[in-house]
């Protein structure tokens, strides 16, 4: 989790200019700085007036070689005519290095927000996650990360213990609560699954839509169970997880088989997930990206809550897990 102490304040607008002069691109608007926090990401149109989308890689994030990995994912679904955004090739290349930094091109994609409770939308994209898991499964990811417990509970949960913003008179009692969601995950975690490359953070954000789902932003993929890119979609209340697990396995089993055992996982990845996505705001606090978008961290109140969140999850954890209501 802990990185060297990193700032993008030299991507100005000039240096960004230039960084896309060095492989023929030439900028002729404005840039719009679009929504991502772990790497920089503008929108432009060059002089044809076709508008693309360059991204700035977060140094000592992933190196060329998993970059690459991602890229070469990418281009695979895109071949098998599977609707995800892949890297330009720009000179033989795309990825590109300029005074240090790495970025690529993309197309720039328009599309309206996935909405979560649309049945259809829900089936489209698990249609996309089938198609896409069958290529995943070809082979794994040599360079890139596997999901397991020691990059998603147990570096996190050092970062999130010697965290300042937590208030003194609770940092006990947080301890203790997390040592029993960590203990909770190792109790129901397993292996036992078939390891294929994922989008890996498939979540409503990442989805867009234009009469089909379109997949953007693999900026997490790595490999994993396939239940990964499935249970994000899920949301509501128990019953309504259950209906749309069933509608998104039945569409989804149209190009793949699915393992229902892994159904089993949902609550501990969730788990993961959670414990994760807070040490990973922690690490980077000290990118100003960070301290405007993630201000209530450092709210007493916030982690009050978190103590209850890690409670409820370390019951949902050891509740029943979701039933499937079909034989599939």
């Amino acid at each position: 989790m802990h990185h060297p102490a990193f700032s993008f304040q030299a991507l100005s607008p000039e240096f960004i200019l230039d960084c896309l002069l060095s492989i023929g691109i030439r900028v002729d608007s404005g840039l719009i700085a679009l929504n991502s926090y772990e790497n920089r990401v503008y929108q432009f149109m060059d002089e044809e007036r076709i508008r693309y989308v360059a991204k700035f890689y977060r140094p000592h994030r992933w190196n060329r070689e998993q970059i690459l990995e991602e890229h070469q994912f990418t281009q695979a679904l895109f071949d098998a005519e599977i609707p995800v955004v892949t890297p330009i090739i720009v000179n033989n290349n795309t990825l590109h290095e300029y005074q240090g930094y790495l970025f690529s091109l993309f197309p720039s994609i328009g599309g309206r927000q996935y909405e979560s409770d649309n049945i259809e939308q829900m089936e489209s994209v698990s249609l996309l996650l089938g198609r896409m898991h069958q290529i995943g499964a070809q082979k794994n990811f040599i360079h890139r990360p596997t999901i397991g417990l020691e990059e998603y509970l147990y570096q996190p949960q050092e970062v999130l213990l010697s965290c300042q913003f937590i208030p003194k008179n609770i940092h006990s009692a947080l301890r203790t609560n997390l040592t029993h969601l960590i203990k909770a995950v190792e109790q129901h975690w397993h292996n036992d699954w078939q390891c294929i490359r994922l989008h890996g953070d498939c979540h409503i954000g990442n989805i867009l839509w234009r009469d089909q789902a379109i997949l953007v932003d693999f900026d997490d993929a790595r490999n994993g169970p396939a239940i990964q890119d499935l249970w994000m979609l899920l949301n509501g209340n128990r019953q309504e997880q259950r209906l749309q697990l069933d509608a998104l396995i039945e569409m989804y089993q149209e190009f793949n088989d699915f393992d229902s055992q892994q159904i089993k996982l949902i609550e501990p990845l969730r788990a993961m997930r959670m414990v994760h996505y807070l040490a990973w705001i922690i690490t980077r606090w000290q990118d100003p990206a960070f301290t405007a978008a993630f201000p209530w961290i450092t709210d007493v109140d916030f982690w009050y809550q978190q103590l209850k969140e890690f409670e409820q999850q370390t019951k949902a954890i050891y509740s029943l897990p979701l039933a499937l209501m079909s034989a599939f």
